[in-house]
């Protein structure tokens, strides 16, 4: 972890918790948290689209300093589009981070690179962060084409993008075949495809590279955090399942009293 990155843990919630659900684990949540997490951690939750008014008005009422994310996002301002959610509708809700081209995204709803490329685009142009998602299978993996995927995805992502948009994004690299499973990447797997992402970066957007946050995703758990969190190239968590209950939740985001 670079210091002159601040680490970021973000908790996606995927398809959990209805509104009022979501409204206890965020109060939970902020009973566990005091003033020196927040101030050496973003702390980010992002709930179902159902659940997001119910944890901008619980965050904003009760001053906790946790950022609202979104899970997706159409990049249309708005039209015929039956079901979706524009960027301007996030946008007044308060939202700080839109997650998008999340691998059951692009391998379960068929989100294209291109789609993601739009997506991207959009969330900065309504004033929000993306957190832009990467990650190979299984078979890419032990086939040698890992690199390749991961390197492909983020090119396809942030090609043209000006530096100044690049600066505003993240990054989560998240091994497909590690999401849910309980498998997760080793430490060092982990900070070397963080540092590919990084190195691509650089490639298209020059130094703000530097400044671009690379979290892990995968399986991520109060019991392996402290150590992903020790290389160099990863700068914080995308969390599935372990961000649906806010004990662990907790435990994750003080990662470093477990060292």
């Amino acid at each position: 972890m670079s210091a002159t990155r601040k680490p970021m843990i973000a908790g996606n919630w995927k398809m959990h918790h209805t509104h009022l659900e979501a409204i206890q684990v965020v109060q939970k949540l902020s009973y566990r948290l005091d003033g020196d997490d927040y101030e050496a951690v973003e702390v980010v939750v992002c709930p179902a689209f159902t659940a997001l008014r119910s944890v901008q008005t619980t965050i904003d009422s009760d001053r906790i300093p946790i950022a609202l994310g979104a899970q997706n996002v159409y990049p249309e301002p708005q039209g015929a589009f039956t079901g979706e959610v524009s960027p301007g509708m996030l946008a007044k809700l308060n939202v700080s981070y839109v997650i998008v081209g999340h691998s059951e995204r692009r391998e379960i709803l068929g989100d294209t690179d291109d789609l993601v490329a739009r997506k991207l685009r959009a969330v900065l142009g309504a004033g929000m962060r993306p957190i832009v998602c990467c990650g190979e299978t299984l078979d890419e993996r032990e086939s040698g084409a890992a690199e390749e995927k991961v390197a492909g995805q983020i090119r396809a992502a942030y090609h043209g993008l000006k530096a100044a948009d690049a600066e505003q994004t993240v990054v989560a690299y998240e091994p497909i075949w590690a999401i849910g499973t309980g498998r997760n990447a080793t430490p060092d797997d982990a900070n070397t495809m963080c540092g590919l992402v990084r190195a691509t970066l650089r490639e298209i957007v020059g130094s703000v590279a530097e400044g671009i946050r690379v979290l892990y995703g995968g399986s991520v758990k109060p019991g392996n955090i402290a150590e992903l969190m020790a290389e160099p190239e990863v700068d914080g968590g995308l969390v599935g399942g372990a961000s649906l209950d806010p004990d662990d939740f907790a435990r994750i985001v003080q990662y470093r009293r477990s060292k």
